[in-house]
């Protein structure tokens, strides 16, 4: 079992940053596929970014490519995204979550955070 907690979140204007970040504990947190997603009011839950268990290997939607960065920290065992550029359309809720394989897709991943809210002021 993994918990995951997410924070970070918060009202910015177009434009800013902010960073959010995973806190996980439970099982082996270095050997799981990291993602984020989000979801927006009257939306699907969708694929923000993911990265491998190592650390060394990423995948971004291509709507987040070039402004959102994910990283992760094995001995925090915690996992972050970094947003810059920020658009009113990337308000959403945003999600982390663990994985036994890379997805994009939410039923593909195992474990999931309480998600924390991201609005964006045009």
């Amino acid at each position: 079992q993994v918990q995951l907690v997410e924070a970070g979140g918060g009202l910015v204007q177009a434009g800013g940053s902010l960073r959010l970040s995973c806190a996980a504990s439970g099982r082996t947190f270095s050997r799981y596929f990291m993602g984020w997603f989000r979801q927006a009011p009257g939306k699907e839950r969708e694929f923000v970014a993911a990265i491998n268990w190592s650390g060394d290997s990423t995948w971004y939607a291509d709507s987040v490519k070039g402004r959102f960065t994910i990283s992760k920290d094995n001995a925090k065992t915690t996992v972050y995204l970094q947003m810059n550029s920020l658009k009113p359309e990337d308000a959403a809720v945003y999600y982390c979550a663990a994985g036994n394989r890379l997805g994009k897709f939410p039923h593909e991943y195992d474990y999931w955070g309480q998600g924390t809210q991201v609005t964006v002021s045009s």
